[in-house]
């Protein structure tokens, strides 16, 4: 659905029920929010098997197992391959949301770090670029929100920060986390 911008919680929560409403509303249906039967039996009528790269757009793959240096402390744990950013306490996945990351020539740096500065209002000086409620673990490398991916998704990639398209969740996190707690960056 193109009203579901954060792929599928899991749970028919408030974001999911604004977007049935889109999906009905756009043909003809009474907006309940609800599936009932007519809106499923229309929904079914136009879904079909997403393609490999449709999935990668969306960050259609499954999370894996926390990394083993995310179990202890307080922890930002940056998943690659899952694509997704783990606020975990001592062992405990206390938030979850999607990330992207540099690209082939600007790359995300692996590895245990710390947060050492946060910053709500950053600008890059070298990209001239928005990077709202930065929190820098790595040289000018910091985990923050994106209006690109929340726009693009997963079609462009930062210069090597952890970019995050749920700016409420961002705003949780940036006021949560503070300066030393530890960032681990894996595949």
């Amino acid at each position: 659905m193109a009203w579901l911008f954060e792929g599928p919680s899991g749970s028919y929560d408030a974001r999911t029920e604004e977007a049935v409403k889109g999906f009905q509303g756009k043909r003809g249906l009474p907006r309940t929010g609800r599936t009932d039967t007519v809106t499923w039996q229309r929904l079914l009528g136009m879904t079909r098997e997403p393609g490999q790269w449709e999935l990668y757009l969306m960050g259609g793959q499954p999370a894996a197992e926390p990394d083993a240096r995310c179990l202890t402390g307080r922890v930002l744990c940056v998943d690659k391959t899952s694509r997704t950013l783990r606020w975990m306490i001592d062992g405990r996945t206390l938030t979850t949301v999607s990330v992207r990351f540099g690209s082939q020539y600007t790359p995300t740096r692996e590895g245990v770090f710390r947060v050492y500065w946060k910053s709500r209002h950053h600008v890059s000086t070298l990209y001239d670029s928005p990077m709202p409620y930065a929190m820098f673990f790595s040289g000018g490398q910091a985990v923050h929100y994106s209006s690109d991916f929340a726009a693009r998704g997963y079609a462009g990639a930062s210069h090597g920060c952890v970019n995050v398209r749920d700016e409420a969740a961002i705003a949780e996190l940036f006021a949560r986390v503070r300066n030393g707690d530890k960032v681990v960056v894996s595949w």
